[in-house]
C-alpha cells in the first residue's frame, strides 16, 4: 500500500508559517499535483513527505505506517520511506554514462550485475533512451536528461515517485513530449506519483486529482475537471485557466435556490446552493461567449476591441457597456475589425458565481 496521508501538518522556517494545518489524502495510484503560486507552500509539502524537511507538527503516514510525528520528534529517514525524487535540476553525475547513471541506485542496493543490466535496459526502454545509454550528461540535450533522472527514479521500482518542477528548464515543445511520456509512464507503472508545479495547464493535462495551494494553506482537492470547471474560491478561478477567466461584478438578490444577478450583462437567474451577501462575482469562462456577427436571441451587445489569433483559435477582447472588458475564445481563425458590433451569449449553467466578501463559490451545478 502506498497511500499517504497528512494530517495538521505545520511547517515553520524562522518566524515564517509555511504549512498551516495541513490534511491531505493521496491514494494508491494517484497522479496527485500540487499546484499554486511561488511560495504558496507546494515544494515544502513535497519535502516534508520526502524527509528532506521535517514539520514542527503533524501526522504523516505511508501504506498506515507513520512516518512522521512532529509532536514526539519522529522522523522516518528518506531512505526507509519507499519513495524516489526527481529535482528541477536533474542531479545526474557528470562523470557517468548514462547507464551507469539509472544503475546507481542499484549499486547502492548491491543488485546482482545481471538483474541491473536487466532493469536498467527496461527503465532506458521505458523513456525511449536505450540509444543512449553510452553516453555522457554533456552529450545530452536537457530533455534526455530529464528522461535519464525519472529513468534512474523508476528503475528502483518505488512505490511512491516525487517530481519537483521536472519540466521547467525544458522549452515548450519539450515540455509538451515529456508531459504525454510522463501520462504514458503513470498508466504503465501504476505507481503513485506526487507532481509539484505552479503551471496549470501541466495540472491539469496530467493529473488524476489536484491540490491547491495559497499562502500555505490547502485550498481545494478535486479531479482537474472539477478543479478548473467549479473553482472553490476565487482564487482558484482566477489561476486555474488559459486564457484567463471572465470576473464580472455583480448585485444579487437570494431567492428559494437560485440567486438573480444584475450586472453590465443584464439580469442572469443561477442556481445557489447557499444565500450569498447582495455583492458577488461571476466567472465566465471565455470558451462559454459565443460571439456573432449577426443579432442573436438574448444576445449582448459588445464592440471589438481588439483581436489575437492564435493559429487554432482566436482570442477576442470585447468592450461591454461601461468600462466592461470580456474575452471571448474563438476556435479556428475568424477575422473581426476593431470597432465592430457583435453580440454574445453564454449558457448560464456555464457560469460560477462567487461571494465577493468571502471569495467562496455558491453557485451550483444545476
Amino acid at each position: 500500500m502506498s497511500t499517504i496521508e497528512l494530517k495538521k501538518v505545520n511547517k515553520y522556517f524562522d518566524n515564517n508559517h509555511i504549512l498551516k494545518d495541513l490534511d491531505l489524502l493521496i491514494e494508491e495510484g494517484d497522479f496527485m499535483t500540487l499546484l499554486g503560486p511561488s511560495g504558496c507552500g507546494k515544494t515544502t509539502t513535497l519535502r516534508v513527505i520526502t524527509g528532506l524537511e521535517n514539520p514542527e507538527q503533524g501526522i504523516i503516514t505511508i501504506g498506515g505506517k507513520e512516518i512522521v510525528n512532529g509532536q514526539v520528534s519522529h522522523f522516518t529517514p528518506p531512505s526507509k520511506r519507499g519513495l524516489n525524487l526527481v529535482f528541477q535540476s536533474y542531479a545526474l553525475w557528470p562523470h557517468m554514462t548514462v547507464f551507469d547513471n539509472v544503475a546507481f541506485g542499484l549499486n547502492l542496493q548491491k543488485t546482482s550485475k545481471a538483474e541491473t543490466k536487466e532493469r536498467v535496459e527496461n527503465a532506458l526502454e521505458k523513456m525511449r533512451i536505450f540509444n543512449l545509454k553510452d553516453r555522457y550528461p554533456s552529450e545530452l540535450s536537457g530533455g534526455q536528461q530529464q528522461r535519464v533522472a525519472i529513468a534512474r527514479a523508476i528503475v528502483t521500482e518505488p512505490k511512491i515517485l516525487l517530481l519537483d518542477e521536472p519540466l521547467s528548464n525544458l522549452d515548450a515543445k519539450l515540455r509538451l513530449e515529456m508531459r504525454a511520456e510522463l501520462k504514458r509512464l503513470h498508466k504503465e507503472l501504476g505507481t503513485t506519483i506526487i507532481y509539484v508545479t505552479h503551471d496549470q495547464v501541466e495540472a491539469l493535462t496530467l493529473s488524476t486529482k489536484i491540490a491547491v495551494f495559497f499562502e500555505g494553506n490547502l485550498v481545494q482537492v478535486d479531479t482537474p475537471r472539477n478543479i478548473y470547471r467549479h473553482p472553490a474560491d476565487i482564487r482558484v478561478a482566477d489561476f486555474i485557466g488559459n486564457p484567463k477567466i471572465n470576473f464580472v461584478d455583480a448585485k444579487c438578490r437570494y431567492n428559494a435556490g437560485s440567486i438573480q444577478t444584475e450586472s453590465e450583462l443584464g439580469k442572469l437567474d443561477v442556481p445557489c446552493a447557499q444565500p450569498p451577501s447582495d455583492q458577488v462575482v461571476l466567472a465566465i469562462y471565455p470558451e462559454d461567449i459565443e460571439v456573432s456577427n449577426e443579432p442573436i436571441e438574448d444576445g449582448i451587445v459588445c464592440s471589438v476591441y481588439s483581436i489575437l489569433p492564435a493559429g487554432s483559435e482566436t482570442l477576442v477582447q470585447l468592450s461591454v457597456q461601461g468600462d466592461l472588458m470580456i474575452l471571448a475564445k474563438v476556435i479556428g481563425e475568424m477575422e473581426y475589425t476593431m470597432g465592430k458590433m457583435v453580440w454574445v451569449k453564454f449558457p448560464v449553467s456555464k457560469v460560477n458565481v462567487y461571494d465577493k466578501g468571502t471569495g467562496k463559490l455558491v453557485s451550483r451545478e444545476p
